[in-house]
């Protein structure tokens, strides 16, 4: 049985509601740049790589990136146990890689807005259509008794996504493999190459975390004006006149400097996944390690994005220091992660700030290697925070709706795009959501609405064990 660990399920959770919360808020002048991508503020919000800075925006996709790296471990425990060839590893990692682009192609393609410029009823029908056939692709069935009738509706579904993709005209020019859904097909690259860089270093994490030098080697060879075969790497996406960029670049390969520090918390879930409970007498130090660990997340997130430097480094280093004598006074034996997440999210953290000039500044677009680190910091940080918030009832509770929501990401992923928005059009019920563009408030408020809602669908289907997997 997969191993589940409610912090990890609570980022996870986390990251995609603020995923959809972020592309739900309003696209308008009146709304704080703060509130969008920092390399993309209003009021045109035109792409500008020029500018340094992150906002919160900025660290859903980091964070759900951990999240995944973390949970290579645990799901990956039982091939462990069962000692699994690399062969068959291999074989489990293709399969998912290749759901997954299928399901970024799928996905994007039957968006209504991609299937027509100016879409009609018709064209949400065909949206919510597509969810549920992703329902029966994805859906996992764990009644024996069901086991064919299951696999033939998942065939009988492919099958009609493949005969949508190939008829329908998609304003007018077609079936695109450059048409995909860019977060789902990194996600695709992710998966792969971190489940099989797990698999070979996972009695050798020093020798995996080795491999991110020459990954940064092969990103600062193609930079550089002189040829050489890291070059050739780097620009490797075709075989002939066979283009294959839609589905993999080098550059892909960049975020493995986020999983890669996943994996290595997960690994450490996996080992204490028994010892997680909290004392009473440690409670109070526990929940300002919590606090002052969420204070991390929030100071580097403001001050980065106005450019404070000095100021941010300084209480970073000041925050860090209060965290690491609070953990001095904590029983370490009581919960074991406290310590390892602490070393390894300042140690990033450090390591993003004195980063943070080179490349022009902090940016997730182009993404600088300050970013990777900063937020993998920053997601040690949280996972500090969710954990030590479950000494409390409310604590708990929170972290209990966030988990339910991480335990079923896809689900929370396609239903705003594939079932809520369509049904919104249908019922003529876009109107009021439409009418919140007054003020900044009304349209945070419009997104946290619509934010909400995705969340009780994600939530029923969890309720009812309606798991999506790849």
């Amino acid at each position: 049985m997969k191993q589940r660990n409610t912090s990890l399920d609570a980022l996870r959770g986390f990251a995609i509601l603020t995923m959809v919360l972020s592309g739900s808020i309003i696209y308008s002048e009146i709304m704080p740049a703060w509130m969008f991508h920092a390399q993309a503020p209003p009021p045109k919000h035109i792409f500008d790589p020029n500018i340094p800075g992150i906002t919160w925006v900025d660290l859903v996709f980091p964070f759900f990136l951990f999240s995944m790296g973390a949970a290579i471990p645990l799901a990956l425990n039982k091939e462990v146990q069962n000692k699994t060839s690399l062969f068959q590893i291999t074989g489990i990692a293709i399969r998912r890689y290749l759901l997954l682009a299928f399901f970024a192609l799928f996905l994007e393609h039957m968006k209504a807005w991609v299937q027509a410029t100016k879409p009609t009823a018709i064209e949400y029908s065909l949206s919510i259509a597509a969810f549920a056939l992703l329902f029966f692709q994805l859906y996992e069935n764990k009644n024996k008794a069901k086991k064919k009738l299951f696999i033939g509706l998942k065939v009988l579904a492919f099958l009609l996504a493949l005969l949508l993709l190939y008829f329908l005209p998609f304003s007018g020019h077609g079936f695109m493999f450059t048409k995909t859904d860019i977060i789902i097909i990194v996600l695709a690259n992710m998966a792969f190459f971190g489940t099989m860089i797990w698999w070979v270093t996972r009695n050798q994490v020093w020798l995996r975390v080795g491999i991110l030098p020459l990954i940064m080697g092969v990103f600062l060879a193609a930079n550089n004006p002189a040829d050489g075969w890291a070059k050739i790497l780097y620009q490797f996406s075709n075989i002939g006149t066979f283009k294959f960029d839609w589905l993999y670049q080098f550059y892909f390969l960049k975020y493995l400097f986020i999983i890669i520090p996943g994996t290595i918390a997960g690994e450490w879930l996996l080992k204490h996944k028994n010892e997680n409970e909290l004392p009473a007498h440690n409670r109070t130090n526990v929940l300002m390690i919590g606090l002052l660990a969420f204070t991390l997340v929030i100071t580097n997130t403001i001050f980065l994005f106005n450019r404070q430097l000095f100021l941010n480094l300084s209480i970073t280093l000041a925050l860090l220091l209060a965290i690491y004598f609070l953990i001095k006074k904590v029983d370490i034996k009581a919960n074991p992660l406290l310590f390892p997440f602490f070393q390894a999210g300042a140690y990033l953290l450090i390591t993003g700030l004195f980063f943070e000039a080179y490349e022009g500044g902090i940016k997730k677009d182009r993404s600088t290697y300050s970013y990777y680190f900063v937020t993998s910091g920053l997601a040690f940080c949280m996972l500090i925070g969710l954990t030590t918030m479950s000494v409390t009832k409310t604590g708990a509770s929170l972290i209990h709706y966030l988990s339910i929501n991480g335990r079923n990401p896809m689900v929370a992923y396609v239903a705003g795009s594939l079932l809520l928005t369509p049904l919104l059009h249908l019922t003529g019920a876009i109107f009021i959501f439409d009418s919140m563009k007054q003020n900044a408030w009304m349209g945070f408020l419009r997104g946290l609405l619509y934010t909400g809602i995705v969340s009780l669908i994600t939530i029923y289907f969890v309720k009812r064990k309606w798991f999506w997997k790849t």
